[in-house]
């Protein structure tokens, strides 16, 4: 079964995805991101619940940076070089996200429907030769 984790803040938003997904076979694991609990990934240090995972669903403004989450993404990447990530954000486009190279993600702009959300997954895992 593939492990995800879902950061968000918003625990609506949080559970309405984490069920999605619960709805297409995945294992979740729900995280309210670094202005709810101690992030080890902001202090460079490997986070145990993404170390159990094989998807990360990121919400860009978790950590509440004007950033959209560019520095954490970076961060994260230094430590987890492979592990697919879906980076969502609600209400724009970043201008920052790279599809390609080190710090790549798989961007989800808008509030996404299960079968969008479902489908961004798939090709973040696609994307680093993992099968659903």
């Amino acid at each position: 079964m593939v492990r995800a984790v879902v950061v968000n803040r918003d625990p609506g938003r949080a559970e309405r995805q984490a069920q999605a997904l619960r709805a297409a076979g995945y294992e979740v694991e729900l995280c309210g991101g670094p202005q709810l609990t101690e992030c080890p990934i902001l202090d460079s240090f490997p986070c145990p619940l993404v170390d159990r995972a094989d998807v990360l669903i990121y919400d860009a403004w978790v950590a509440g940076s004007s950033d959209g989450g560019r520095q954490l993404i970076s961060d994260l990447r230094e430590t987890y070089v492979d592990l697919p990530v879906v980076l969502t954000s609600v209400d724009r486009t970043l201008a920052w996200v790279e599809t390609e190279g080190p710090h790549r993600v798989t961007p989800l702009v808008g509030e996404p429907t299960p079968d969008e959300l479902r489908a961004a997954v798939e090709a973040a895992l696609a994307d680093q030769g993992m099968a659903v």
